[in-house]
Protein backbone atom coordinates (compact mmCIF):
# COMPACT_ATOMS: atom_id res chain seq x y z
CA UNK A 1 0.00 0.00 0.00
CA UNK A 2 1.06 3.34 -1.21
CA UNK A 3 0.87 6.59 1.60
CA UNK A 4 -1.34 8.64 0.00
CA UNK A 5 -0.50 12.72 -0.93
CA UNK A 6 -2.44 14.69 1.72
CA UNK A 7 -1.65 17.85 -0.06
CA UNK A 8 0.55 19.91 2.62
CA UNK A 9 3.58 21.37 3.01
CA UNK A 10 6.93 19.74 3.45
CA UNK A 11 9.11 21.01 6.44
CA UNK A 12 11.67 21.54 3.75
CA UNK A 13 8.66 24.56 1.92
CA UNK A 14 7.74 25.92 4.64
CA UNK A 15 12.11 26.83 5.77
CA UNK A 16 12.36 27.81 2.75
CA UNK A 17 9.16 30.16 3.04
CA UNK A 18 9.72 31.49 6.02
CA UNK A 19 13.05 32.26 4.89
CA UNK A 20 12.24 34.15 2.55
CA UNK A 21 9.26 36.43 3.84
CA UNK A 22 12.29 37.27 6.23
CA UNK A 23 14.28 38.14 3.99
CA UNK A 24 11.72 40.43 2.17
CA UNK A 25 10.95 41.80 5.73
CA UNK A 26 14.44 42.99 6.28
CA UNK A 27 14.65 44.75 2.90
CA UNK A 28 10.73 46.31 3.11
CA UNK A 29 10.72 47.70 7.08
CA UNK A 30 13.97 49.89 7.04
CA UNK A 31 12.14 51.26 3.61
CA UNK A 32 9.09 52.07 5.35
CA UNK A 33 10.94 53.74 8.72
CA UNK A 34 13.01 56.11 6.03
CA UNK A 35 9.69 56.68 3.82
CA UNK A 36 8.03 57.55 7.40
CA UNK A 37 10.67 59.90 8.82
CA UNK A 38 10.86 61.48 5.35
CA UNK A 39 6.94 62.00 5.35
CA UNK A 40 7.16 63.62 9.14
CA UNK A 41 9.73 65.93 7.84
CA UNK A 42 7.87 67.45 4.90
CA UNK A 43 5.10 67.59 7.54
CA UNK A 44 7.12 69.54 9.54
CA UNK A 45 8.42 71.93 6.67
CA UNK A 46 4.52 72.13 5.16
CA UNK A 47 3.53 73.46 8.86
CA UNK A 48 6.62 75.94 9.07
CA UNK A 49 5.41 77.74 5.67
CA UNK A 50 1.40 78.45 7.35
CA UNK A 51 3.47 79.19 10.36
CA UNK A 52 5.92 81.47 8.52
CA UNK A 53 2.47 83.11 6.76
CA UNK A 54 0.84 84.06 10.00
CA UNK A 55 3.99 85.53 11.53
CA UNK A 56 4.08 87.56 8.11
CA UNK A 57 0.40 88.48 8.41
CA UNK A 58 1.40 89.44 12.37
CA UNK A 59 4.26 91.92 11.67
CA UNK A 60 1.92 93.29 8.80
CA UNK A 61 -0.73 94.34 11.16
CA UNK A 62 1.36 94.80 14.18
CA UNK A 63 4.74 95.64 13.15
CA UNK A 64 5.84 93.23 15.76
CA UNK A 65 7.32 89.25 15.37
CA UNK A 66 6.21 87.00 17.81
CA UNK A 67 7.96 88.45 21.52
CA UNK A 68 6.32 90.53 20.95
CA UNK A 69 9.47 92.22 19.61
CA UNK A 70 10.01 95.23 16.66
CA UNK A 71 10.44 93.21 13.31
CA UNK A 72 13.66 92.79 11.70
CA UNK A 73 15.65 92.88 15.62
CA UNK A 74 17.66 90.05 15.95
CA UNK A 75 17.59 89.48 19.40
CA UNK A 76 17.84 86.90 22.25
CA UNK A 77 14.22 86.57 22.51
CA UNK A 78 13.13 82.62 21.24
CA UNK A 79 9.43 82.36 21.68
CA UNK A 80 9.40 78.26 22.53
CA UNK A 81 5.54 77.87 22.16
CA UNK A 82 3.94 79.47 19.22
CA UNK A 83 0.20 78.81 20.82
CA UNK A 84 1.36 81.03 23.91
CA UNK A 85 0.18 84.42 23.75
CA UNK A 86 3.18 86.65 23.64
CA UNK A 87 3.36 84.84 20.10
CA UNK A 88 0.49 86.76 18.99
CA UNK A 89 -0.74 84.11 16.59
CA UNK A 90 -3.73 82.67 18.71
CA UNK A 91 -4.40 85.04 20.88
CA UNK A 92 -2.62 88.33 22.26
CA UNK A 93 -1.05 89.65 25.57
CA UNK A 94 -1.57 93.21 24.65
CA UNK A 95 2.15 93.85 23.67
CA UNK A 96 0.62 93.60 19.89
CA UNK A 97 -0.34 97.31 18.87
CA UNK A 98 -3.31 96.88 15.41
CA UNK A 99 -3.52 93.22 16.44
CA UNK A 100 -6.16 91.76 14.05
CA UNK A 101 -6.01 88.00 14.42
CA UNK A 102 -5.90 85.33 15.50
CA UNK A 103 -3.65 84.46 12.44
CA UNK A 104 -3.75 80.86 12.79
CA UNK A 105 -7.04 78.64 14.41
CA UNK A 106 -4.19 76.81 16.63
CA UNK A 107 -0.89 76.08 16.41
CA UNK A 108 -0.06 72.40 15.99
CA UNK A 109 2.43 70.24 17.58
CA UNK A 110 5.34 69.24 15.04
CA UNK A 111 4.84 65.39 13.68
CA UNK A 112 7.50 64.39 16.91
CA UNK A 113 4.62 66.36 19.44
CA UNK A 114 7.22 68.82 20.56
CA UNK A 115 5.65 72.75 19.98
CA UNK A 116 7.19 74.67 16.73
CA UNK A 117 9.47 78.00 18.01
CA UNK A 118 10.61 81.04 16.55
CA UNK A 119 14.43 82.20 17.19
CA UNK A 120 14.84 85.89 16.35
CA UNK A 121 18.67 85.40 16.39
CA UNK A 122 19.35 81.94 14.91
CA UNK A 123 23.16 82.15 13.40
CA UNK A 124 23.60 80.64 10.10
CA UNK A 125 27.68 80.58 9.41
CA UNK A 126 27.96 83.36 11.78
CA UNK A 127 25.21 85.20 10.36
CA UNK A 128 21.83 86.06 12.51
CA UNK A 129 18.38 85.33 11.09
CA UNK A 130 14.77 84.83 12.44
CA UNK A 131 13.89 81.60 11.98
CA UNK A 132 10.91 79.25 13.12
CA UNK A 133 11.56 75.47 13.54
CA UNK A 134 11.09 72.46 14.89
CA UNK A 135 13.75 70.11 17.31
CA UNK A 136 12.98 67.40 14.86
CA UNK A 137 13.09 63.44 15.85
CA UNK A 138 15.14 64.14 18.74
CA UNK A 139 13.41 66.78 20.04
CA UNK A 140 16.13 68.50 21.61
CA UNK A 141 16.92 71.34 22.76
CA UNK A 142 16.55 75.03 23.42
CA UNK A 143 19.76 76.52 21.99
CA UNK A 144 21.61 73.39 20.79
CA UNK A 145 20.62 72.87 17.73
CA UNK A 146 21.72 70.08 15.84
CA UNK A 147 21.73 68.42 12.18
CA UNK A 148 17.69 66.95 13.16
CA UNK A 149 16.32 69.74 13.16
CA UNK A 150 13.87 71.60 10.67
CA UNK A 151 14.38 74.96 10.12
CA UNK A 152 12.96 78.00 8.12
CA UNK A 153 14.86 81.37 7.69
CA UNK A 154 12.39 83.85 7.86
CA UNK A 155 11.87 86.14 4.71
CA UNK A 156 14.74 89.54 5.71
CA UNK A 157 12.64 92.05 3.52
Amino acid sequence: MSPKYSGGFTLLELIVNVAIIGILAAIAIPAYINFRDKAKIAQAKSYLHTIQLAIEQLANDTEKWPGPQNVGVTADKEIWDLSKDEAGLVKTNGGFPNWRGPYMQSVPKDPWGSNYFFDPDYYVKGVKYAAIGSFGPNQCCRNQYDSDDVILLMPTQ
